[in-house]
């Protein structure tokens, strides 16, 4: 967090050890983004070789908030429309400010004192093939008169759900266990609960892990924070490397479709992150990053 970069933070990184922590988790970040850009640059770019196809890469876009209004920061929107993967989005940012009135109340330790920072990474995918999961991760630290970690990460098959989820969650508990041996069990049904679409009465995708609130403090809570992205990175690029090659026609795609719609019903309708971005004024298109290109109600 560079000092002159954000005038209106929070009195606890007026403290050194904070805002040293506060560089270290932006750099983690930073190198999560660039991980996971150049592995899917990469699959991309051996996937449309193989097909003979264009390759195409990551186009980036800067964006920065209105000084004018008292909002500091901004962020970078990596977009990737390629041949396998139809489009995937990496965002990351940090920003500060002031919560608006109607917002504070909702955000922990907000309520008297709306100064906020905040600095993240989100990724979601989606994908040519009706055989490869559309794939969900981000990962957050928030600053307010509290500090804490969010994220998780998750996935959407239209197909092979019963042995993708198996897969993913065996792999999803050994990745936990490293950190605490009760973790899975709840950060698993954290995430079961949360991306629950109400007016469908059924989950948007397998679930995966979601946690919120931990305590930026705890030093376990630090280290699965920083780590998720690495586990999501290599966990989806062998899944795309099983999976890149079946063949697949319109039928298997209109399924697709379908299952993208309720990505987009949650997304809109009960997504924290969408509502957080758009209440406290951030980047439309980089909010909005995580709508797939087509989707289908019928």
């Amino acid at each position: 967090m560079k000092k002159h970069n954000y005038k209106i933070i929070p009195d606890l990184l007026l403290d050194k050890e904070w805002q040293i922590k506060t560089n270290t988790i932006e750099t983690n970040f930073k190198n999560v983004r660039d991980k996971i850009c150049n592995t899917f640059e990469s699959l991309e770019k051996e996937f449309s070789a193989q097909k003979n196809f264009k390759i195409n890469k990551f186009k980036k876009k800067t964006w920065y908030r209105d000084t004018k209004n008292n909002e500091y920061g901004g962020g970078v929107s990596s977009i990737l429309k390629g041949n396998l993967f139809e489009k995937v989005g990496v965002n990351i940012s940090s920003v500060s400010g002031q919560f608006p009135n109607d917002f504070k109340d909702k955000i922990k330790g907000a309520a008297n004192d709306p100064r906020f920072f905040a600095t993240g990474i989100s990724v979601v995918a989606h994908m040519y093939s009706p055989f490869i999961p559309a794939a969900h991760f981000n990962s957050r630290f928030i600053v307010t008169k509290d500090a804490w970690f969010g994220g998780g990460c998750d996935l959407t098959p239209t197909y092979n759900e019963k042995k993708i989820k198996n897969q993913f969650h065996k792999s999803l508990k050994t990745f936990c266990d490293k950190y605490d041996k009760n973790y899975y069990n709840k950060f698993s049904k954290w995430c079961s609960e949360y991306f629950f679409i109400k007016h469908r009465n059924e989950e948007r995708g397998i679930g995966g892990i979601f946690f919120d609130y931990l305590d930026a403090k705890n030093t376990k809570n630090f280290n699965i924070t920083m780590e998720t992205g690495n586990f999501f990175c290599s966990f989806l690029r062998d899944m795309i490397k099983k999976n890149q090659y079946k063949v697949w026609n319109s039928k298997h795609r209109e399924k697709l479709f379908y299952k993208r719609s309720r990505y987009v019903e949650f997304n809109l309708l009960y997504d924290k992150g969408t509502t957080f971005g758009l209440k406290t004024n951030g980047n439309v298109d980089a909010i909005l990053m995580s709508m797939p290109p087509l989707a289908s109600w019928s």
